[in-house]
């Protein structure tokens, strides 16, 4: 079991450079009625069910170092060939490399709206990412919970118990911030008692966190292999046909 935030400063030193940041791919994609996106390289978590397994574990060995400039022209590229009003950074954790991020904000153009697809981990760490967050008004936040609580946390992620408390901080400090945000959470390993608790959880700490998106598993060969290693028990009604992630 490891600490999540000492597992995104080691993956951080692998993965950043300066306010370079590794990436190993641009692609539209059809969520949120289509959306430019650019997934990068390093997480703080292990997540069994990830689809992108590889670049977690093994991020030394994928993708390369990219500026904030070169990922901001990317991304609006792909959006206004496409003719996409949203961009995203993505496949990872975005919020390793904090300059990097902050940065591609910046040269973003205020029409495109960002939505930054996080566990939330090193905003609920330092209430201050919020804050500088807070800067950007065409950002949407999406907050991924590892289960409902810090049991499921752990078995699910590889991380200690509190980082799951600091999911929930992230929240909070991006609310008070007075940044657009969402929870979502992860369900196919929780019964239905947990998620109702974390749903009454979630709305006593703010009326905003009423509507909580569901995520379910999506039972790739290797997600579900590892699965089996883990002796997780899980629940989900769909399972892919191989093709890869957002192809389907």
């Amino acid at each position: 079991m490891f600490d999540p935030i000492k597992k995104a400063e080691e993956v951080a030193r692998i993965v950043t450079r300066g306010e370079q940041r590794k990436y190993y791919r641009f692609r539209p994609a059809r969520f949120y009625g289509g959306i430019a996106t650019g997934d990068c390289v390093g997480c703080c978590l292990r997540c069994l069910f990830c689809w992108s397994w590889r670049e977690v574990v093994a991020a030394e060995s994928y993708g390369e170092f990219l500026s904030p400039g070169d990922v901001a022209r990317r991304l609006t590229g792909i959006a206004r060939k496409k003719g996409f009003r949203q961009v995203r950074i993505s496949g990872n954790e975005p919020t390793l490399a904090r300059a990097h991020l902050i940065k591609v904000l910046e040269m973003l153009p205020p029409h495109f709206h960002f939505i930054l697809e996080t566990n939330g981990i090193l905003i609920g760490h330092d209430r201050t990412y919020a804050e500088e967050l807070a800067r950007f008004p065409h950002l949407y936040v999406r907050v991924s919970l590892k289960g409902t609580d810090e049991k499921e946390f752990s078995a699910l992620t590889g991380g200690a118990p509190s980082g799951f408390v600091l999911q929930l901080q992230a929240l909070e400090h991006l609310a008070a911030a007075g940044v657009n945000c969402h929870p979502a959470v992860m369900v196919s390993f929780s019964p239905r008692e947990k998620v109702q608790a974390l749903r009454e959880k979630l709305e006593a700490m703010s009326g905003a966190f009423e509507e909580v998106e569901i995520e379910e598993l999506v039972l790739w060969r290797d997600v579900e292999e590892r699965l089996h290693r883990a002796g997780l028990e899980y629940h989900t009604a769909y399972q892919p046909d191989g093709m890869p992630p957002e192809q389907v």
